[in-house]
């Protein structure tokens, strides 16, 4: 699984992962909590990955409408390590099945968007002013702002056993790190997920994980 985060077109911000489970043989859940605090992504309600909004970050953390679209789209040119694992397409055709799409938040309208001063403060934006205010305070709830306690532990073991890339040690491409990459990152052992990187043969029965209750979102 690989995650990225785009903030006023810029990108570049990936983190990779592979599973604790085989993704092929049920359904999971996917989703993405997005608010001006943080950025949380989340397999089956664990969450693996925040980003912080913070004033470091500028305009690269996430603040305009989110748009949502699914595909099969082949990445291997450059999203499987560097293009060393390519698609074989004796197998094809390929599918993805996708059910229970679920949405909160206020909706957006361009046009009004497109009128906005780019000053303006977020909570000032005239898309989450009425009718759909409600929804858009839903999410500043106490429960929306911050990882409680048991969420940061699951997500920590995700961290440490599952995640193989991080942009934040990638020396070739930022010689210089970006200013949220933190001591979180730091305190994974480099050469571990090198290793990782390297091996890319998942063994789903080899992980076994006690946070599978670990959702509060």
């Amino acid at each position: 699984m690989q995650t990225n985060i785009f903030g006023n077109g810029n990108g570049g911000r990936e983190e990779r992962f592979d599973f604790w489970f085989d993704p092929t043989a049920d359904y999971h859940n996917y989703s993405i909590l997005w608010n001006y605090f943080h950025t949380v992504f989340m397999v089956d309600g664990i969450p693996i990955r925040e980003m912080i909004g913070n004033e470091s970050m500028g305009e690269d953390y996430p603040s305009k409408p989110m748009a949502m679209y699914a595909t099969v789209w082949d990445g291997s040119d450059w999203a499987t390590d560097g293009g060393r694992f390519k698609v074989d397409y004796k197998y094809a055709p390929f599918v993805a099945s996708f059910k229970s799409l679920k949405m909160q938040g206020c909706a957006a309208n361009p046009l009004l968007q497109n009128l906005e001063s780019e000053s303006a403060s977020p909570s000032s934006s005239a898309h989450c002013n009425s009718p759909y205010a409600e929804y858009y305070d839903a999410l500043e709830a106490d429960e929306f702002l911050a990882l409680d306690s048991k969420q940061k532990a699951a997500m920590a073991w995700v961290r440490r056993t599952h995640m193989y890339y991080s942009y934040c040690d990638d020396k070739v491409r930022y010689p210089t790190p970006l200013p949220e990459c933190t001591s979180t990152i730091d305190s994974i052992p480099k050469a571990v997920r090198r290793r990782r990187q390297r091996r890319r043969k998942p063994n789903y029965n080899s992980s076994k994980t006690s946070f599978q209750d670990a959702s509060g979102h």
